[in-house]
């Protein structure tokens, strides 16, 4: 693999943290991630595998060392645990970390195999552990299926980290039922603010919106919060409850503006690569892979992407409008 000059943004920030959606197919349908009726891309219009390869190929020769699989839901892609295997040649070469964001409906399959391709730890995606209320906000998810998968990727030796959407009236009440669950079990958990992000019809984002600061003060009142310096190479800040010992992580793009240390971008299961979550700017990466047998068209057009990385993004509930609003959906960018 070739490598060179490392991805270096206006702002002096060192680019090495590469997310890749693979689909925008998922077997759910959360509420606050897509509609229920979900008008899916050609398949045509997706990167193949191969072409997925070699743009990932591409970015690690370009200084990414850690690389973030994503969807829609990744594995539910035909041929997925073949990229996998592939791209984990990179693990000997360049990058530091391969993982993935899940739903974990597709684990209780899948996880030995993602351990035996290097990967060493998921995130997954749960936002209650009410099976009525879980079957509500995905649509179409079982609670135990998400559970049996958790539990197949511990069994592996996965260490896996729970995300949880902070959403008033809906997981407000189940907060320290979620931190002694993680704690029982010995996953990590971080809470999301939530995003807004694609047109969901009757979905209020206002009515939704849960404030990472006030559910931080409610652990506050039952535990000890000491603040980590560490990071993961991704926007969450950490504490730890001194009574259990326990990491709780909190991305708060509302409350709190996390882009002065971004490292990372994000490319489309079509190819395009977004520079900012919160901003439309994007470059045509499918073009120059598919114009193309040698990637220098490509590198070439992911450094000019990368020249108009903007410092920060424009999410902003404070004034009771929704300012900042992308058009696209959660599945589309990749979560």
């Amino acid at each position: 693999m070739e490598t060179h000059a490392p991805l270096i943004d206006p702002f002096a920030r060192p680019i090495n943290y590469l997310r890749v959606s693979v689909t925008d197919r998922c077997d759910f349908r959360c509420v606050y991630c897509m509609a229920e009726h979900m008008q899916f891309l050609p398949k045509a219009e997706l990167l193949t595998l191969e072409e997925l390869d070699r743009l990932c190929t591409a970015f690690v020769g370009l200084g990414v060392r850690k690389l973030r699989i994503t969807g829609g839901e990744p594995l539910v892609r035909r041929g997925i645990m073949t990229f996998f295997r592939n791209v984990s040649r990179h693990l000997d070469n360049g990058l530091d970390e391969l993982t993935l964001t899940t739903n974990g409906s597709q684990l209780a399959r899948h996880a030995a195999e993602l351990y035996d391709c290097g990967v060493r730890r998921v995130n997954v995606s749960l936002d209650t552990l009410n099976a009525d209320k879980f079957a509500k906000i995905t649509r179409w998810g079982r609670l135990q299926q998400v559970l049996d998968g958790i539990k197949a990727a511990k069994d592996a030796g996965l260490k896996v980290k729970i995300n949880a959407v902070a959403l008033k009236g809906f997981n407000d009440i189940e907060l320290f039922d979620l931190v002694e669950w993680c704690g029982q079990e010995g996953h990590d958990l971080t809470f999301i603010e939530v995003m807004p992000m694609g047109d969901l019809g009757n979905e209020d984002r206002l009515d939704q919106y849960w404030s990472l600061a006030d559910l931080r003060d409610q652990l506050a009142e039952r535990f000890t919060l000491l603040d980590l310096a560490e990071r993961t190479g991704g926007p969450a800040r950490y504490v730890k409850l001194a009574e259990t010992g326990q990491k709780i992580g909190f991305i708060t793009p509302m409350t709190h503006n996390f882009c002065e240390s971004c490292n990372r971008v994000r490319v489309t299961c079509t190819g395009e690569l977004f520079m900012c979550l919160g901003q439309e700017d994007n470059a045509d990466l499918r073009a120059p892979l598919r114009a193309h047998s040698d990637d220098e068209a490509l590198r070439r057009e992911i450094r000019d992407a990368i020249a108009r990385k903007p410092k920060g993004h424009d999410f902003d509930y404070s004034r009771q409008k929704i300012e900042g609003q992308m058009t696209r959906h959660m599945s589309h960018t990749g979560g």
